[in-house]
């Protein structure tokens, strides 16, 4: 065996141990032309062998040789396998021990395989040599070409970046041993992308390559790297990615105004807050590099710019009223700059652009102009038709100074209450006020050179001529066992007047009631009364309701008094002066039903009425559909029961027989009730019976029948059951029938049944057998 290939194969002896050894070359010394070569044993253990994946050979790949000392060659020893893949993978020549593999192995799949060999007496199945462990490795060859973790890559960096500025690092895999040569070793390429951009060959990181790289001119770069193993030498494998990579925006533009002037013209009328116009300046940049801010330089208050998010527009709005005849023009200076500058490239006064803006205010011919935005008025209500409450006074803006006519809109006067002098607005009364039924006019005065109007508010003041009244109290009640002294009721009061210093009432019991006065009434001194009993024990026998007149006057002038009366009702009590009883209309209140069980009697009563209706309903419905299912039940069925038992055999009378027997002696005065009578088709009934007379056979007469009730409208449906009870003429047998054995007057001989074969087998020993014997 050639030596070289000893590191592809073992050649091992197995000891007695059991220890596996590898069989080697060693030098001996040297000869004139060459190496002496002297084979000996090594002393080292082994425990692998090594295999190259991806074997492409059609015979089993060769691993190596396994020997043992005791192998004596002479067929006696056996080589045994065992472990990962023995058998199926890996099989062992029992009687040489070659170790070969059955198929091409995959170092990514299973890099190594851990196996044991032994060697066994083949005659006494004996181990002469014990396990012995050893692996399996299988050499990597450049079978799988390098992966991107990624297809594609997104990126980005800043536009006018510095050379060599980091933008992103793309990775790439190999599958391949990367202990094992250069099968994984990967080194990164540029395919596509310069000279803007580069790539480090070994990290895979990739940088800018030129400077400025403006986003304004290009903003989006393919970049196509490649990944090449073997360290990228001659035969290697390769991958490739794409990274596509953006450049990102930074204030590098200053903002501009297209144009140096900008002209509005705008109506004197236009009211505050209006939009004067817009102005829009450009931007190279985007997002927030291209934000700006609109800045009125002039000091003045009559207009403000602000700008407008979305387009970054800047919007001038009117805040005060213009005036033609004070300012025909006003002239703006405005100034437009970045809100977010990056001060590493420019100035801020360089990101900065101004330009003029003028208004041009056209004239409008205006209503006339109030002094004031709206006018109180007072007014006593006793004031009398004419007298003047106040004046309104407009004047015409527009420099031609017009005269003013003022009138009252009647819209917010339709009574008419008040009216004005066209000339100098003077505001005059013209019906009587009431300030209790109105104690504020609010009216609209006109003043015509075009229209306008003002708000006039007239009060009404309060003059003292209504009389204080009970507040809502007119009612008490006093106990039977109630003591003198006792406090009953407190009243107050209430008056439609309105005075200056609030409300003050008096309360005193009326003079006239005075005398044998029952109850009294005590002033409290703050506008409230206590009425108090004079006397104690009172019976409702004797008295059920005492009527105390009560005054009550007011403290303003004129005075103002007005007499209430309260009604007092004697209830009965007990100890604790808890009312128990009161009279009559007390005892019909107690007896009487609230309002929830009111509702609910009247749901009850509702429910009630609901299912009458509905059991009503239901009853006409149900007559309704009785005749029509009574008519389905006899279109249906068809049978027509008579009730009619008959006599039996001796019963001659009840029907005649013949008419069985012969259809031609059917009376014709007998109709069915389920038909049409014959006499409404006379030319059918007669036909069958000219038919009937022709032929009398059983099958013809039954043909006759059908025919007739085919032909019949009258007839039943054809799912109705007909039945002809008809045996026919001329038989044989004649009748069977037992109906005619009354009139026979001895016994028959009925010997004649068994001649007629045997179908009347059976009859004839019936009859024939107690006739004989009898005999």
């Amino acid at each position: 065996m050639d030596p070289r290939n000893s590191c592809y194969f073992l050649l091992g002896t197995l000891r007695t141990t059991g220890g596996l050894r590898r069989t080697g070359w060693e030098h001996t010394g040297t000869a004139g032309d060459g190496l002496s070569l002297r084979r000996s044993k090594r002393g080292w253990m082994w425990n692998q062998f090594f295999l190259l994946e991806e074997y492409t050979g059609s015979d089993d790949q060769y691993v190596g040789k396994l020997h043992s000392d005791k192998d004596r060659e002479d067929g006696t020893v056996r080589y045994v396998l065992t472990g990962e893949g023995a058998g199926t993978i890996f099989v062992i020549d029992e009687n040489s021990g070659d170790l070969h593999a059955t198929r091409r192995l995959d170092r990514e799949e299973k890099a190594s395989y851990t196996l044991s060999a032994k060697a066994v007496d083949k005659l006494t199945g004996r181990d002469l040599e014990g396990p012995s462990q050893f692996t399996i490795k299988i050499h990597d060859i450049n079978d799988n070409e390098p992966k991107f973790t990624k297809d594609p890559y997104i990126a980005s960096v800043q536009e006018m970046a510095d050379v060599g500025t980091f933008v992103v690092q793309v990775t790439a895999t190999d599958a391949d041993d990367s202990t094992y040569g250069n099968s994984a070793k990967v080194v990164y390429s540029i395919l596509q992308g310069q000279p803007y951009f580069s790539v480090e060959p070994e990290t895979g990181i990739i940088r800018t390559a030129l400077p400025n790289m403006n986003r304004e001119v290009r903003e989006h770069y393919q970049v196509v790297i490649q990944a090449k193993d073997m360290a990228g030498q001659m035969g290697g494998l390769s991958g490739t990615t794409t990274v596509n990579i953006t450049l990102l925006d930074i204030n590098n533009n200053p903002p501009r105004f297209p144009q140096g002037v900008y002209q509005f013209t705008v109506p004197e009328s236009l009211e505050p807050g209006s939009t004067i116009g817009m102005l829009k300046a450009t931007d190279a940049d985007t997002g927030k590099n291209a934000e700006m801010e609109y800045t009125i330089m002039d000091d003045q208050d009559m207009f403000q710019i602000s700008t407008k998010g979305i387009t970054q527009e800047g919007v001038i709005t009117l805040t005060k009223t213009l005036d033609y005849e004070k300012r025909k023009i006003h002239t703006l200076r405005v100034q437009v700059e970045n809100v977010y500058l990056d001060p590493r490239f420019h100035s801020r006064e360089s990101f900065r652009d101004t330009a003029t803006v003028k208004v041009v205010v056209e004239d409008v011919d205006e209503p006339p102009v109030f002094k004031r935005p709206a006018y109180i008025m007072e007014v006593k209500e006793n004031a009398e038709i004419g007298t003047i409450i106040g004046s309104v006074s407009a004047v015409d803006p527009d420099a031609s100074r017009n005269i003013v006519k003022y009138l009252i809109d009647w819209r917010t006067d339709m009574d008419h209450v008040f009216n004005i002098h066209p000339n100098n607005g003077s505001v005059y009364i013209s019906r009587p006020l009431d300030r209790e039924e109105q104690a504020w006019h609010n009216i609209s005065v006109q003043a015509t050179e075009n229209s306008n109007h003002v708000p006039v508010y007239v009060r009404v003041l309060d003059v003292n001529d209504n009389a204080p009244t009970f507040d809502n109290v007119d009612e008490a009640f006093v106990c039977e066992n109630a003591k003198a002294g006792q406090r009953i009721q407190t009243v107050s009061a209430s008056d439609a007047d309105q005075p200056a210093g609030g409300h003050r009432f008096f309360f005193s019991l009326a003079p006239e009631a005075s005398v044998n006065a029952n109850f009294t009434v005590r002033d409290n001194k703050d506008n409230t009364a206590s009425v108090v009993t004079v006397r104690s024990g009172y019976s409702r026998v004797q008295k059920s309701v005492y009527l105390v007149p009560v005054v009550i006057a007011d403290g303003d002038f004129p005075v103002q008094s007005s007499t209430n009366t309260l009604t007092v009702r004697v209830c009965s009590c007990d100890r604790d002066g808890n009312m128990k009883q009161c009279n009559s209309e007390a005892f019909t209140l107690a007896a009487g039903l609230s309002t929830g069980a009111l509702v609910a009697i009247l749901l009850c009563v509702i429910i009630l009425l609901m299912i009458v209706v509905l059991f009503t309903a239901l009853r006409s419905q149900r007559e309704k559909m009785e005749p029509l299912i009574i008519s389905k039940e006899d279109v249906r069925d068809n049978v027509v029961s008579y009730n009619d038992e008959g006599g039996g055999e001796e019963d001659t009378q009840a029907f005649d027989i013949g008419t069985l027997r012969n259809p031609e002696v059917i009376e014709d005065t007998k109709h069915r009730r389920d038909i049409i009578p014959d006499s409404l088709y006379p030319s059918t009934r007669r036909l069958a019976a000219t038919a009937a007379r022709d032929n009398t056979d059983v099958q013809d007469f039954i043909a006759q029948r059908l025919q007739e009730n085919d032909s019949d409208p009258a007839a039943p449906p054809y799912d109705s059951l007909a039945t002809y009870a008809y045996e026919g003429s001329g038989s044989v047998a004649e009748s069977l029938s037992s109906l005619e054995s009354v009139s026979s007057e001895g016994l028959q001989d009925y010997n004649y049944l068994s001649e007629w074969g045997p179908r009347f087998k059976k009859l004839a020993d019936m009859y024939g057998g107690e006739e004989s014997e009898d005999s």
